[in-house]
């Protein structure tokens, strides 16, 4: 094939077997190769490709170019930031998916911005603390009232970033708040289960009016989890910031940070240095990887 056939772009949209990719000459509906399922990979939202133009304007997706970095869920690529929105009110976030979400963001080599939204009905104070103490970026927002709208916009302009966080906590909301002309379907928070309807079916990665794009991505449940890629026992620990200027302090070279006598995390956690319930995930995030044999991992 002569190389001058193919053009470069990127995928912002995935559905249903197709892929459609960003050309300088416009969106191109494409298939992809078939040996993307023979190898085991496949085109993701966010993949820089090369692709081959028919007659009809159909595409094929030829090769996915090398990835800065890949999530398993949300099902995405190349992310500058990755956006978690929270609650505290109608659905309340468990923290631990916070916490595990950051971890991966730190692993994949990708920002982190906690945004808790839905400030016009529960503040969340103690969210906030809880996380600035920890170091994270956060940003408090109200599709309601428009609180931190601005400020949320700049810190995603002219970065390619995902939002994710769990079913009913306001992505889409917030979507249309930074760009009134997506008009994503949004839907209302069920008072009896506390959670909400998902209304984004797919991942979707949109053009913002201040530079960058934004990845609006299906949302999840706690049950959900399991579907979250584990990140190996012996790297866990480089995934908790608050850790970073401790490591190595403790008495032994192979200290997990659970139990150990003088671990310098352990003595940072109860001098309250390192939030009680950071450690508590790190804990469980460490066990529930540990459960997994190397050989067992894909």
């Amino acid at each position: 094939m002569d190389k001058r056939d193919l053009t470069q772009g990127r995928i912002v949209k995935a559905l249903s077997g197709f892929y459609y990719v960003e050309t300088p000459s416009g969106v191109v509906t494409c298939r992809a190769r078939g040996k993307f399922r023979l190898d085991g990979t496949s085109p993701l939202v966010g993949d820089r490709v090369t692709l081959q133009i028919g007659g009809d304007g159909a595409g094929t997706v030829r090769e996915i170019l090398p990835r800065r970095n890949w999530f398993v869920r949300p099902a995405v690529a190349n992310i500058d930031l990755m956006v978690m929105v929270a609650a505290a009110v109608n659905p309340v976030t468990d923290p631990f998916i916070i916490d595990r979400v950051w971890a991966l963001a730190v692993y994949h080599e990708c920002d982190f911005l906690l945004c808790v939204n839905k400030t016009d009905l529960d503040p969340a104070e103690e969210l906030c603390s809880l996380y600035t103490a920890a170091g994270a970026s956060v940003i408090r927002t109200s599709a309601a009232t428009r609180e931190g709208v601005d400020a949320l916009s700049a810190a995603l302009s002219g970065r390619v970033c995902a939002f994710t966080g769990n079913s009913g906590v306001g992505k889409s909301s917030l979507l249309n708040m930074l760009d009134p002309a997506l008009e994503l379907r949004t839907g209302e928070v069920s008072d009896r289960l506390g959670r909400g309807r998902h209304t984004t079916r797919h991942v979707e990665l949109f053009a913002l009016p201040a530079g960058g794009y934004i990845a609006d991505t299906p949302g999840f449940g706690s049950f959900d989890l399991d579907q979250m890629e584990s990140i190996r026992p012996g790297q866990l620990q480089y995934c908790f910031p608050e850790f970073e200027s401790r490591l190595g302090q403790c008495r032994f070279n192979d200290c997990t940070h659970r139990s150990e006598p003088d671990c310098a995390v352990l003595n940072a956690v109860r001098s309250g240095e390192i939030q009680p319930s950071r450690h508590n995930s790190y804990t469980r995030l460490w066990e529930e990887a540990n459960a997994v044999k190397d050989w067992e991992i894909k």
